[in-house]
């Protein structure tokens, strides 16, 4: 059965009058944002969407805010036609899809900032980039005004930097983080993933499993220092072009873990390149 053509808002006033129409009648609204070339992983955060709430919207702008200026905001795929096709048949009720114009219209000049959470990692890999993500995050949980917002846990340090944002700066929103979706070799699902010549692809799921490993050995009570450099090692051997962090840290506030033993509820990140292609990924500790 061939899903009904999903309807799109391209403006805050349009955005603001479906969600009203909604809110009449009692209803809960969810939002997912996104930057579009959406997969597997982009549905399964509409799908827990629709479980927190009665509608749910999804975003798709690829935010030149967050893009630094040698990054890849030209060549990021989009397929609008595509990603909405998706969206519908995953359950979701609206699309907003604005211009650049309407999310940062001439005259713009604010920046939303946040310090101490988002100057680690990839804050110091991408200088700029987290104010990117907490101004356009900002602006749209303001423009849609959801009960629930869902991020997913692959970008787990951009999903800790909106917590922050929300909670700082009084947003009415849940913020829910859902779990990293993984291709069967157990790569994390990523847009960026389409860069990926074969012989990479095939190498890259193995930075999962080194990551299981030593997530494994810490959370065993083997000391952090030792299954970092054990961990930084296996993926140099792999093949991979170069490590940007692979780095425990506290679950809560991103603070430092190590060396020794863990002795709070962590998280391994990592960052590394692969040919032209950055991958992202963390576990659980």
């Amino acid at each position: 059965m061939t899903a009904s053509p999903l309807a799109t808002v391209r403006t805050v006033a349009d955005l603001r009058a479906h969600v009203a129409a909604w809110r009449r009648q009692g209803l809960r609204v969810a939002l997912v944002p996104t930057m579009g070339a959406l997969h597997a992983g982009h549905l399964s955060l509409v799908s827990l969407a629709r479980t927190r709430a009665d509608r749910v919207i999804a975003s798709v702008f690829v935010n030149p805010a967050q893009f630094g200026p040698n990054e890849d905001f030209a060549a990021y795929p989009r397929d609008e036609a595509g990603d909405a096709a998706q969206l519908a048949a995953g359950g979701c009720d609206l699309l907003f899809a604005p211009a650049a114009s309407e999310i940062y219209p001439p005259g713009f000049a604010t920046t939303v900032t946040t310090a101490g959470i988002s100057e680690s990692m990839e804050g110091l890999a991408r200088p700029g980039h987290f104010a990117g993500v907490a101004t356009v995050v900002s602006k749209l949980l303001i423009q849609a005004a959801p009960d629930v917002a869902v991020f997913g846990e692959k970008d787990y340090q951009q999903l800790q930097v909106i917590r922050r944002v929300a909670i700082d700066l009084d947003l009415p929103v849940e913020i829910v983080g859902a779990p990293t979706a993984r291709a069967e070799d157990g790569l994390a699902l990523s847009s960026r993933n389409a860069y990926l010549t074969a012989e990479e692809r095939r190498v890259a799921g193995v930075l999962n499993v080194i990551m299981a490993r030593a997530a494994g050995r810490i959370a065993a009570g083997d000391d952090i220092a030792a299954a970092e450099a054990e961990g930084r090692a296996a993926i140099e051997a792999a093949g991979f072009a170069r490590i940007d962090y692979f780095e425990t840290r506290a679950a809560d506030d991103l603070r430092r873990l190590g060396p020794g033993v863990i002795d709070a509820p962590g998280r391994l990140l990592a960052a590394v390149l692969l040919g032209r292609t950055r991958l992202l990924d963390n576990r659980a500790i």
